[in-house]
């Protein structure tokens, strides 16, 4: 009884200190004191691993299986505007040592993630005469840049809607009350609670409503980072035809994939299997790629009455991922959901098994090295594979933490590498790059500490390990 007690009595305290912030709204407030209610109460969905089955090719259906869609330029357009595209636009570029919203990184050629969304998006408009908007969920983070950054889009032919994610306090591990109560008033005080806010948001907003009201029928949900989350015309055709309310797009899993979770049948509805709900003992079983063969992209299609019903009815769930956090010695925790995992409330979700390079997100310079590449090229704004890479996989990168901010990864390469024969390239230490250079096979490239290595120009290295100038 005791510890019903201190629960009951946690929240309690937490209601009274949570009322009194007057910087959050009311549906944030108790949004929030219900996600912390559901965590103090411990009610974890344990994962029985008995009970686990693979899915079948009806729940997680084969892109090739797709039916083609109409020809008829008419009859696209009429698919295309039952359509909305999210981008998830909360995330700071940090990691890569960027200041504002990670979308504006510049990617290729002068164009930033957002620039190509943008683009994309216009050519979709202008070929099939549709109107798909584009919706960014910001932040608190973000909110202020995107608002300034978007004015360079007010000419293009696509409408373009912002809204904030919730902004929820972080809460003080010692006696579970919110830092800001305390007097931590800045942006450290609180936090985004992941991207499973996005159906809550959307709902409090007013933009689902908004949709609902243009004849909109779904929302194609991605990372902003996600330089593969195009709009796809065949899975759209089919969630329409077959009335899926759900759709997570999936892939052919490799064993660096372990984040993403996975697609896996339970008690007759399809579910995601994320690390964190893996017994320990199963742990290496389920980063094995053979029994758990996808994985998934966070690119999602869902359907906009379908929110609306199971966000006023309070049904969405998701499990809580706990993230501790330190601020200025403080020890906080942020309680956090993710959209993937909403898929088990759905009626008819399903999963579609989508090819490799719907999947391709930059969460690093290693990963700015591959699209900057003569890997890809741009085509009205969408990154298209170079044909002439036998390899059906990329090629493996790790650059040294001299490469981890975009300036210095930048700064360091005269041009971006040839790599369309690269295997895997390994770089540590003070090492530069030349003009013209291409890596072939398997090459490692390791400076010794307190040398510069420098890669002259046109150097064509192939399946080497070079340690000085003199093995070039």
């Amino acid at each position: 009884m005791a510890a019903v007690a201190s629960e009951t009595e946690k929240i309690s305290k937490l209601q009274t200190a949570v009322a009194g912030l007057d910087q959050i709204s009311e549906n944030e407030k108790s949004g929030f004191i219900s996600l912390v209610s559901r965590y103090l109460s411990g009610e974890a969905e344990h994962v029985e691993w008995s009970k686990i089955q693979t899915p079948t090719d009806e729940v997680v259906v084969p892109y090739e299986s797709l039916a083609a869609p109409p020809d008829d330029l008419e009859a696209t357009k009429k698919i295309l505007d039952k359509l909305a595209v999210l981008k998830l636009n909360g995330g700071l570029g940090t990691t890569m040592g960027c200041t504002g919203p990670k979308s504006v990184i510049e990617v290729r050629n002068g164009f930033t993630f957002l620039d190509l969304i943008v683009i994309q998006i216009e050519s979709l408009n202008k070929k099939y005469g549709c109107n798909v908007p584009l919706l960014l969920m910001n932040s608190f983070n973000t909110h202020d840049d995107t608002l300034k950054i978007v004015e360079k889009y007010t000419n293009s032919n696509i409408e373009i809607h912002t809204f904030n994610q919730s902004q929820y306090p972080r809460l003080v591990i010692d006696d579970f009350l919110p830092l800001p109560s305390k007097g931590e008033t800045g942006r450290d005080g609180w936090y985004p609670p992941g991207h499973g806010d996005v159906f809550p948001s959307l709902v409090n907003s007013g933009k689902l409503e908004f949709l609902l009201s243009q004849g909109k029928e779904y929302v194609f949900i991605a990372n902003s980072d996600n330089l593969g989350a195009i709009v796809d015309i065949k899975i759209l055709n089919h969630l329409i035809n077959n009335e899926n309310e759900y759709c997570m797009e999936v892939t052919p899993k490799t064993l660096a994939d372990v984040k993403g979770g996975t697609l896996i049948s339970y008690e007759g509805r399809v579910q995601l299997l994320e690390i964190a709900q893996v017994p320990d003992e199963h742990v290496n079983e389920f980063k094995s790629i053979e029994k758990f063969k996808i994985f998934n992209t966070n690119n999602l299609w869902v359907n906009l009455k379908a929110i609306k019903r199971l966000v006023e009815a309070d049904a969405l769930k998701m499990e809580i991922i706990p993230n501790p956090k330190e601020v200025d010695g403080i020890k906080v925790l942020q309680l956090e959901t993710a959209a993937g995992a909403a898929i088990r409330f759905f009626d008819n979700a399903i999963g579609v098994n989508v090819p490799r390079s719907r999947f391709l997100p930059v969460k690093a310079t290693s990963d700015l090295l591959l699209v900057q590449s003569d890997l890809y090229t741009l085509v009205d704004g969408f990154v298209v594979r170079n044909k002439a890479r036998e390899n059906p996989a990329n090629p493996s990168i790790e650059l040294g933490p001299e490469f981890k901010k975009v300036a210095n990864f930048l700064a360091r390469f005269k041009s971006i590498p040839s790599i369309v024969e690269l295997d895997s390239l390994k770089v540590s230490g003070d090492v530069w790059f030349g003009t013209g250079v291409v890596l072939k096979g398997k090459v490692i490239i390791t400076a010794v500490p307190g040398e510069k290595l420098e890669v002259p120009d046109d150097a064509v290295i192939e399946n080497k390990e070079i340690k000085s100038s003199e093995d070039i």
